[in-house]
């Protein structure tokens, strides 16, 4: 009788596989109150991973780190009358506190632009306060009717930055630096994630901007994954809340500003997008663990040499781990490192310390071969850095080979709603078509020039709209 399968096949019931193994790789569980989560350890360390990477990105364009309150007095969402409103459906208001109904109801941020502006306003007074540049790591909160771990979910952790320029040129420059520089250098390089950059359409913006700038994932079932997204925001908050300055030439000027995000749903994109029928596969860059050493048997001398190669590794800048538990089956240990995703297993027992060799298996090509004790800690950074680009390549791979070329409406929906992604020339679909793609649960994802560059202008001769069905 053949075994069962740990994980549901994909080819199956794709959202049965992904809740499967964010559960059973240990990343997540649903939290207490519907929509919520529990990020578990090996979750919240591929959070923290992201986090360090991103930072850095961030910190190098000059932006600091700074903190702004969960609470936010419901009349600050009344300043910008489309803000509020798109954000209207989402929002979860306090009313009590202490016992007693407040004197104002305060809302739990969706996003900061507002309470960012209140402090903002009283920061620039001069021409000399600018660029401002601040980034916040927080959680936000916006109610979710049909949650899902990572994706979808009513509180979620990301970063947030808020900004503010003199000029729209500066702050426009600065979006597309983030939107470019840091994000999407971060999912090619980090991620190993195949991302296709573009500006949304006007319907597709979000609230209260005047131009967002995208990055759309292909995942495993070919629906799209809006991973991070900048935003200029025009002078629409400044002139909500009156943040002006003193230009060089004693004129009282509105500022120019962006915001911009990324959340945790990339840890969802990361299960979607790399994952197989074994598991997650983590790539090396991001993963908090790059190989783990397995005692295949408790022998003494087999205990030593797993530890012992441990440290030479880690001195070697691999990000290691030893799993001497050889209480717990050698078989389930295996099996557990393979769901996780962890790019190297080395295993070694009694007979391949005889032979002066270990077992090194491969997670994201699979595969096993004997290796040289001797050598592993000299192959090992070159063979995660092969895995590296063995991800990204997949990924590209299957973006191009399920995005079809078309010309009509009826192409286009063909395509979405059959495992895959269209590119229409915007000329052929413009706002009509894309509000009746609603329809067939089909959205425009992006708008990209024909050369494949963000274009300057939603209505720029060429572009070209992505379509697709998406999370």
């Amino acid at each position: 009788m053949a075994k069962a399968p740990v994980l549901t096949p994909r080819a199956d019931d794709f959202p049965r596989w992904y809740q499967d193994l964010i559960t059973k790789a240990e990343l997540a569980d649903n939290g207490p109150v519907r929509g919520t989560m529990v990020i578990r350890p090996y979750g919240y360390g591929l959070w923290e991973r992201m986090q360090a990477e991103m930072d850095a990105r961030i910190k190098e364009t000059g932006t600091q780190n700074a903190y702004f309150p969960l609470l936010i007095p419901e009349s600050y969402l009344a300043r910008e009358a489309d803000h509020v409103e798109g954000f209207a459906p989402e929002l979860a208001v306090v009313t009590h506190g202490g016992g007693k109904e407040l004197e104002e109801p305060a809302v739990v941020r969706p996003t900061s632009e507002m309470i960012v502006n209140e402090y903002f306003s009283k920061w620039v007074q001069s021409y000399r306060d600018l660029p401002l540049l601040i980034n916040q790591w927080a959680n936000v909160v916006r109610w979710e009717l049909r949650p899902r771990l990572f994706l979808r979910t009513s509180e979620f952790l990301w970063q947030e930055g808020h900004t503010a320029h003199p000029t729209y040129e500066e702050a426009r420059d600065f979006a597309a630096h983030i939107h470019r520089r840091v994000y999407e250098d971060f999912m090619l390089n980090v991620l190993a994630m195949d991302v296709v950059p573009g500006r949304k359409t006007v319907k597709e913006r979000f609230a209260g901007a005047i131009n967002t700038l995208t990055l759309e994932g292909m995942m495993g079932d070919g629906k799209a994954l809006q991973m991070a997204t900048s935003h200029e925001l025009g002078q629409n908050f400044a002139k909500a809340f009156h943040t002006q300055y003193l230009s060089k030439e004693g004129r009282q000027e509105l500022v120019w500003q962006t915001s911009w995000g990324s959340t945790t749903r990339m840890i969802g994109a990361l299960v979607m997008m790399h994952g197989d029928d074994d598991g997650l596969r983590v790539p090396p860059r991001l993963a908090q663990i790059q190989a783990v050493v397995l005692a295949i048997k408790g022998e003494e001398a087999v205990l030593a040499k797993v530890r012992e190669l441990g440290d030479r590794l880690k001195a070697a800048g691999v990000r290691v781990h030893v799993d001497d538990r050889t209480d717990t089956p050698f078989g389930r240990r295996a099996v557990d490192w393979e769901l996780k995703g962890v790019p190297v297993r080395i295993e070694i027992g009694p007979r391949d310390l005889g032979n002066g060799t270990a077992m090194l298996a491969r997670r994201i090509p699979g595969g096993k071969e004997p290796v040289s004790l001797d050598d592993l800690a000299e192959l090992l950074p070159g063979i995660l850095e092969e895995d590296q680009a063995l991800l990204l390549k997949q990924s590209r791979e299957r973006r191009e080979s399920r995005t079809a070329e078309v010309s009509t409406f009826e192409e286009a929906v063909e395509a979405a709603t059959h495992g895959g992604w269209a590119r229409i020339p915007w000329a052929a679909l413009g706002e009509e078509g894309e509000a009746r793609l609603a329809d067939h649960a089909v959205t425009v994802r992006c708008l990209i020039a024909e050369d494949g560059s963000v274009p300057d202008a939603d209505d720029a001769p060429g572009n070209v709209a992505v379509v697709a069905r998406a999370y």
